[in-house]
């Protein structure tokens, strides 16, 4: 979408960008304009087709708290030609990791090294981003959407229980960033997703598709891409400290 010299695109940093919900909401933002930085531990898919994606793409690892470090110098390097503004970031970025076989790792038999991993990239790494990069999202009165999800809010059949408290956490902390931020001009909400239909999911799910959806089906990537972008864009401009659930009813 082309821009006038008067009306600068905006721009958007996005971790976990590779795959799923990450990459559908890239897609969404793209289509519409926005300059997109992605952030992954991964490569840049060849096969991704938005603008500028290969010089747009940063490859960073959250679990390493230098590394993130390393990466916010370069985000600021980045965002110099745009003014030093920053429209949006989006902590998507998470891992849940399983026990052999794939079960779900409880409380009890959960190592603390994988507690530590665990919170490093599904909580530190949010608020080391949002903190690093806090002078170009104020000057753009920007937004910040944090990816929580809905085993943040009960015991979930797959989801571990370091996975599930990180995310709680992350509720926590974006309530705790609205209040401390808000004044600054950065609005900050989350989005709790329920069962998505990405390669997170774990066989069994249909059982709670079947049981506690009353939509009985799967969310699509870009249900939750559109609902990221919304909370990003001028239509929700009085919308913070929000957690908007996406899960087709399941939270009923």
């Amino acid at each position: 979408m082309p821009t006038s010299g008067k009306q600068k695109r905006k721009t958007l940093v996005l971790t976990g960008a590779s795959r799923g919900i990450g990459h559908a909401t890239v897609k969404r933002f793209a289509a519409s304009g926005w300059r997109v930085i992605s952030c992954s531990r991964y490569p840049f898919p060849e096969e991704c087709p938005w603008e500028m994606g290969r010089d747009d793409h940063m490859q960073v690892d959250l679990a390493d708290p230098a590394d993130i470090e390393r990466a916010i110098a370069e985000l600021k390097r980045r965002l110099e030609p745009e003014g030093s503004m920053l429209h949006a970031l989006v902590n998507n970025a998470g891992i849940s990791p399983k026990a052999k076989g794939g079960a779900r790792l409880n409380a009890i038999d959960t190592d603390a090294e994988t507690w530590r991993n665990v919170f490093q990239v599904n909580f530190f790494a949010p608020i080391m981003l949002a903190r690093g990069l806090f002078d170009e999202l104020e000057r753009a009165q920007g937004a910040i959407v944090n990816v929580t999800s809905i085993a943040g809010s009960r015991v979930h059949p797959f989801a571990g229980s370091a996975y599930a408290t990180s995310k709680a956490a992350l509720t926590a902390l974006t309530r705790e960033m609205a209040a401390d931020f808000g004044p600054r001009g950065i609005r900050v909400n989350s989005i709790s997703p329920g069962e998505i239909e990405t390669s997170i999911l774990s066989p069994g799910t249909g059982k709670i598709v079947d049981e506690q959806i009353p939509m009985h089906r799967l969310g699509a990537p870009d249900e939750v891409a559109r609902s990221i972008y919304f909370l990003c864009s001028e239509q929700s401009s009085y919308i913070h400290g929000a957690e908007l659930q996406i899960n087709g009813g399941q939270h009923v």
